[in-house]
């Protein structure tokens, strides 16, 4: 082959080199997705861990990869990978039903279960006769009696200011737990513990009421509920603060606030009694 033609092979290989990658970046979210979404081994991986509702997971994932622009910066892939924890643990992915989201935090796609997913597993358990978290507006809270920890949010209502939270469990066998936070304890707690809020991640600042309730129900169950492995797992995969040291296979040191062996926000009570949002 002469030094010409050597030139113009280099020159066409460069040049479909780069209709490739233009080609590529040409397509859109939806078309992404879909790539990743048909290939015979998702395909396979959706029909063993979702079954007969792996279609409409698929779809679920296509929807959301599709209208959330600010998860279309990252591989359809690493956002699917995410999505299939909340497959894993049979909770919708859909952003509207607030089970289950997939946020960015720190440079990678990451899952974060919603409080209505916590009391999904949690009702999974059988164990549960009641689970409930809620809001708490001015005037509501009445009081908390110190020795049995009983909360009184019996109160009217004078305006539409939420000063707090509740999460109550009560158990088959009679056990119950009541468990209020003020707001201003809510963000103490989450200004010491969570590095999303810390830095202002937006899942915080577009849904400050629901982290909130999850944060107090997630203390409530860890500290004082029947927890299942899938509830365990759950609280796991959760972890968006260290999302991006679980993705990469790192492990961060404990701090001396946490319990020998648990990763900087492990979703288990610390020497506090308190646990990460």
């Amino acid at each position: 082959m002469t030094a010409s033609n050597t030139a113009g092979a280099i020159t066409n290989a460069s040049a479909n080199l780069a209709a490739q990658q233009a080609a590529q970046k040409t397509l859109s979210p939806s078309q992404m997705m879909n790539a990743v979404l048909n290939t015979e081994a998702t395909k396979k991986l959706l029909e063993n861990t979702c079954k007969e509702n792996a279609g409409a997971f698929a779809a679920s994932v296509l929807d959301l990869y599709s209208s959330e622009k600010s998860l279309q910066s990252f591989k359809a892939g690493d956002v699917f990978r995410e999505c299939l924890k909340a497959a894993s643990l049979k909770l919708p992915i859909s952003k509207q039903l607030g089970f289950a989201y997939i946020v960015p935090y720190k440079g990678v796609p990451s899952f974060q279960i919603g409080y209505k997913g916590l009391i999904q597993l949690a009702q999974r358990t059988g164990a549960y006769k009641y689970i409930n978290a809620g809001v708490v507006y001015e005037g509501e809270f009445k009081g908390e009696d110190k020795l049995s920890g009983a909360v009184d949010i019996s109160g009217e209502k004078i305006s539409e200011e939420v000063v707090g939270y509740f999460a109550y469990i009560e158990t088959i066998n009679g056990f119950s737990k009541a468990l209020y936070w003020s707001k201003d304890k809510v963000i103490s707690h989450a200004r010491k513990f969570s590095k999303s809020f810390q830095q202002g991640a937006a899942i915080w600042k577009d849904n400050f009421d629901e982290m909130a309730q999850k944060t107090v129900l997630r203390n409530l169950l860890s500290k004082w509920g029947v927890m299942s492995v899938e509830m365990v797992k759950a609280m796991d995969d959760d972890r968006a603060d260290n999302a991006d040291a679980v993705i990469r296979g790192e492990q961060e040191p404990a701090p001396a606030t946490v319990y020998e062996g648990q990763a900087e926000d492990a979703d288990y009570p610390r020497l506090d009694g308190e646990v990460s949002a």
